[in-house]
C-alpha cells in the first residue's frame, strides 16, 4: 500500500464479512501472523443458550466480563430467586473461544457444555461437508445450488395441474435441467394448506413414470417430495437418488428406515403440525429455537433409523405453519440454522407471504421470490427449491458473486 504524504483522517464504519476484513487487512499490509491473530478479536457473535441453571449462567456472566465480553440472564438469575434462565453470550469469537477454554475446567457440568458450545460455534461458522448424489457431488460454500419443483398434481397451490399429464411433466423436467436446476423435486401429493390426502396407490402412479423418464437423462439428480415410506420406496426403485419429507420423518415411522437402508440423502423440514391444519393460528414461543429444536429431533430420528448425519439437509419449513411475521423472520434469521451442522435449504417460491406483501397472485410473484432467494443466500442457504429455474438461476448466480465471492 503506497504511503500517503501528508495526513487524511478519512473516517469509515466498516460493516464487512470476514473475508472482507482479512482483504482490508492485507490491503493495509498487516503482517500475516497479525491477521491471524486479529481476525478473531474483530468478529462478534451473540449465543443463545436455552434453559440454563442459574450457577451456570452466573458463572458464564462473570467468565465473560473478565474477558471483556458480557453476557444476559434474566433479573432473578443474580439473586437465585428463579432456578432457570436463557442466557445471551456477546463477545468476540476470541473471547468466546476463552470462555470455552475456562468452562472446560469447570464442574456443574460446564465442561460438557463447554464442548457443545464449541461444537455449534464450529457448525455455524463453517461450511458443511460435500454430499455425494448419484454421481454428482454437491460441495456447498462455493454456490447455492437449485431445486426445480415439479408438481404432477392437480391441485398444487401454484401450478396444481399444469403438469399432470405425463409428457407435460416430462418436457417441464428437462427444461428445468437445462435452465441449471441442480436437482428435480418431483412431488405426487399437494401439501397447500387444506390439501385433501392422496393414497399411496395414487401418488405412486403420478410420479413413478416422470421419474423413470427423467432419471435417464445422464447427471440428473431426482429428489422424491413425499410424506409416505411406500411412495419413496417405489421412487427411489424407479431412479430417485434423495427424499423430501415435508413431515421431516414424523408422518411415516418407516420412513427414516427407508432413507437409512437405502442411503439416501434426506432433507428433514420443519411443520407445525400437517399440512391440513398447518394454518389454524400457527403459535411459538420462540421461533428460530423452536425450529432448531425441532429440527434436531428430526436429525436424531434420522441417525436412529440408519441415516448418515453428512446426508441430512434441514429446512426451516417457509410457510409451513407460519404467519407472514413468522416467514419474514425465518429469512431474517436463516443463518442461524446453520448450528445444526447440515446444509440448509428454503423454499420460498411464490408463497402466500409474497402474495401478501405485494398483493399479487401466484403466477405473479417472481419479482418477491426473487427478493426472497437473494435474502436466504446472504443468510447462507446452501439450496434454493423454486417453480422458475431459468429465471432464479440469474437471481442465484448474482446473489454468490456477491455473498460468496
Amino acid at each position: 500500500m503506497p504511503k500517503a504524504s501528508t495526513e487524511d483522517n478519512l473516517i469509515s464504519v466498516l460493516d464487512i464479512d470476514k473475508r472482507s476484513l482479512k482483504l482490508e487487512m492485507e490491503r493495509m499490509d498487516v503482517h500475516k501472523s497479525g491477521i491471524l491473530i486479529m481476525l478473531p478479536k474483530a468478529q462478534f457473535r451473540t449465543i443463545k443458550i436455552k434453559n440454563i441453571s442459574v450457577t451456570k449462567a452466573n458463572i458464564i456472566k462473570q467468565d465473560m466480563l473478565s474477558f471483556g465480553g458480557e453476557a444476559a440472564t434474566a433479573k432473578g438469575a443474580i439473586n437465585h430467586s428463579i432456578k432457570f434462565t436463557d442466557i445471551l453470550i456477546f463477545g468476540t469469537i476470541q473471547q468466546i473461544r476463552s470462555l470455552i477454554s475456562k468452562l472446560k475446567r469447570q464442574y456443574f457440568g460446564l465442561k460438557e457444555l463447554a464442548a457443545r458450545i464449541e461444537e455449534a460455534l464450529a457448525n455455524h461458522d463453517g461450511v458443511p461437508a460435500p454430499i455425494k448424489i448419484g454421481g454428482k457431488s454437491f460441495d456447498f460454500g462455493k454456490r447455492t445450488y437449485i431445486m426445480g419443483i415439479l408438481n404432477v398434481t392437480p391441485d398444487s397451490f401454484s401450478d396444481g395441474g399444469k403438469y399432470i399429464n405425463f409428457s407435460d411433466a416430462v418436457a417441464h423436467g428437462k427444461k428445468m435441467i437445462e435452465d441449471g436446476a441442480d436437482i428435480i423435486d418431483i412431488g405426487g401429493e399437494s401439501t397447500r394448506p387444506g390439501a385433501l390426502k392422496v393414497t399411496a396407490d395414487e401418488e405412486i402412479k403420478r410420479v413413478i413414470p416422470v421419474i423413470k423418464e427423467l432419471s435417464k437423462i445422464k447427471g440428473a439428480v431426482i429428489s422424491i417430495d413425499t410424506m409416505k415410506s411406500k411412495v419413496a420406496e417405489a421412487a427411489i426403485k424407479a431412479g430417485a437418488l434423495m427424499l423430501n419429507d415435508v413431515s421431516s420423518l414424523r408422518c411415516d415411522k418407516k420412513m427414516a428406515k427407508v432413507a437409512g437402508r437405502r442411503n439416501v440423502p434426506v432433507v428433514l423440514m420443519h411443520m407445525l403440525g400437517n399440512p391440513r391444519t398447518m394454518q389454524e393460528n400457527p403459535r411459538y414461543e420462540d421461533l428460530i429455537s423452536d425450529i432448531i429444536s425441532c429440527l434436531q429431533n428430526s436429525i436424531t430420528l434420522a441417525i436412529k433409523g440408519g441415516v448418515q448425519k453428512s446426508r441430512i439437509i434441514i429446512d426451516p419449513g417457509f410457510g409451513f405453519g407460519k404467519t407472514v411475521e413468522h416467514n419474514l423472520e425465518i429469512l431474517r434469521r436463516l443463518g442461524e440454522l446453520k448450528v445444526l451442522g447440515c446444509p440448509v435449504m428454503i423454499g420460498t417460491s411464490r408463497k402466500s407471504t409474497i402474495g401478501s406483501i405485494l398483493d399479487l397472485p401466484p403466477d405473479k410473484r417472481l419479482m418477491g421470490t426473487s427478493a426472497t432467494v437473494t435474502s436466504a443466500i446472504a443468510s447462507g442457504a446452501d439450496i434454493v427449491r423454486v417453480h422458475d429455474v431459468a429465471e432464479i438461476s440469474k437471481v442465484v448466480k448474482m446473489s454468490d458473486a456477491i455473498y460468496r465471492g
